[in-house]
């Protein structure tokens, strides 16, 4: 490689590159982003974020600061699949937690963060070609004052669906293609008459239509004033002629989409005020997943991993605790204390949760096509949502909070993202958040047991070891890896605990140091 080399090279600085260049710097490993955009695109895309992806922003100090309310994150009392209302309002345990926060700004934050822990961002920079190497990538890029090239032990394409990194190693991408469908999406004016009180709209001629998703017979329909006076028009057609390629989008062309939907006209204008405003096409939806997250000393990383439809609001959810998963891993393995296999782990562990997303993204797409089968299937599905188990599996489906890693270890709790716990620790009261804000592994012991400490010891210079009680402890300690995911947990301190606790880090965090002789 080139002499002026980095550890690692991004390519790529939407949120899921940009939350695993934090990443990375929390521990202590120097990034490079490269975007081939001369600054963060203000374009409107996703309006938030849904599920477990909520608790690692808590859990990395960035919930409040990105505008959550005061305390824990709250879960939401009610939500949609597919258009079909879901109540938690009998769930004892309701994952679903909801913030919302425009695409654009959440980038800006982001950057914010990272350039904040020394992070080297460079807008304009254009990753223009790469070679392959035993031991790292040569990258070639295009930047504001020509061509230039170094050397990284590790590149990541973060760089979207259409991924030239992934394209350039090699990675197929297969899936499937919808032909036929066309969205369109924009900000719009609306006659202030037309709103109802909880959230809606009352079509002159049609009648009232909810807040969110509407599955209609000819199509969907979706309203959304997400910040007030600049409502969100969605529609969706199903087995219609292409438009050709390259023509503009326009508010025209949105309004005669909704007319045929809706089969009456809805007085929509272009929107007012300061923008930029949402208004787009989006033709034949890509449902597509890479054959493998990694190749050699290159990863993908968010839509360059895997493409699908937004509804249900899932791919933040799933590209950022993609790069929370690869970030840890990849900093052990930079840091000299990452055990064989770790780094393989990132496909083995997030690949089975993209195909979760893909098949609950598919299934929603298919509930919302016009015909009476599907209209059948609705009923009979909404019927089943009536009963509290069955909306329990679909908040867990969708909130991603039932992904469960193979640890190797029994109990419960091992593999799932670790409870959040009010603890009382020396320190005061805290929360399990509050112990990862730097991104490092955590013994939290839950009971009185100091041997512990002496079976970590060894690993003190990776691993933290907290000492606390909880009113709600789920198990006498928890062994808790950066990204939140328990990696080991007991609910006792037998003779086998510190043998068995001595494996697992050894498994997940590498080989101890050695202690010196006088301790």
């Amino acid at each position: 490689m080139p002499e002026n080399s980095v550890d690692v090279v991004i390519s790529g600085a939407g949120p899921n590159g940009l939350m695993l260049a934090g990443e990375l710097a929390l521990a202590g490993v120097h990034a490079v982003v490269l975007d081939e955009l001369s600054a963060p695109s203000a374009e409107p895309k996703a309006n938030g974020l849904v599920g477990q992806v909520i608790r690692l922003l808590d859990m990395r100090g960035l919930y409040h600061e990105f505008g959550g309310a005061p305390g824990a994150p709250q879960p939401l009392p009610a939500y949609f699949f597919s258009g079909l209302p879901l109540s938690f309002a009998e769930l004892a345990d309701n994952p679903m937690t909801l913030l919302g926060i425009p695409q654009p700004k959440l980038v800006r934050l982001l950057e914010k963060w990272a350039a904040g822990l020394g992070v080297d961002i460079r807008w304009g920079h254009r990753l223009s070609g790469l070679t392959q190497l035993d031991d790292g990538v040569d990258i070639d890029v295009t930047g504001p004052d020509g061509d230039y090239r170094f050397g990284a032990r590790y590149l990541i394409g973060a760089d979207g669906g259409k991924s030239f990194v992934r394209k350039q190693v090699g990675i197929d991408f297969p899936g499937h293609t919808s032909a036929g469908d066309i969205g369109r999406i924009g900000h719009v004016w609306l006659p202030d008459e037309l709103r109802t009180s909880d959230g809606g709209i009352e079509v002159p001629g049609f009648g009232r239509l909810p807040f969110g998703h509407n599955r209609l017979e000819r199509g969907g329909f979706v309203f959304a004033e997400l910040e007030p006076g600049r409502p969100l028009i969605a529609s969706m057609e199903f087995g219609v002629e292409p438009v050709p390629e390259g023509t503009p989008m326009t508010i025209e062309e949105l309004r005669d989409s909704v007319r045929r939907v809706l089969g009456v006209d809805l007085p929509l204008e272009a929107p007012r005020g300061p923008g930029p405003h949402a208004l787009r096409r989006i033709a034949n939806q890509n449902t597509r997943q890479a054959e493998r997250y990694r190749k050699g000393n290159v990863f993908l990383l968010g839509d360059a991993a895997h493409v699908h439809s937004g509804m249900g609001g899932p791919g933040l959810n799933l590209g950022l605790q993609d790069a929370a998963n690869l970030g840890w891993k990849l900093a052990a393995e930079i840091n000299g204390w990452a055990p064989a296999g770790l780094l393989d782990t990132y496909h083995s562990e997030r690949h089975p949760v993209g195909v979760r997303v893909m098949m609950s993204s598919l299934a929603q797409t298919a509930l919302f096509a016009p015909g009476p089968e599907v209209t059948a299937m609705r009923t009979l599905l909404g019927e089943l949502l009536e009963r509290p188990e069955n909306t329990e599996y679909i908040a867990r489906l969708m909130s991603g909070s039932d992904t469960r890693y193979e640890t190797g270890d029994p109990h419960p709790l091992a593999g799932r993202m670790v409870p959040d716990l009010t603890l009382e620790t020396p320190d005061g009261t805290k929360r399990v958040a509050d112990l990862l804000r730097k991104a490092r592994p955590v013994l939290l012991t839950l009971a009185d047991t100091p041997s512990f400490t002496d079976v970590t010891n060894p690993w003190r210079d990776r691993v933290d070891i907290v000492a606390a009680t909880s009113p709600d402890a789920p198990a006498t300690a928890l062994l808790i890896r950066p990204d939140g995911y328990v990696a080991w947990a007991a609910d006792d301190a037998d003779q086998s605990t510190p043998d068995r606790l001595r494996a697992a880090l050894t498994h997940w965090f590498g080989t101890p140091m050695p202690i010196p002789a006088n301790g």
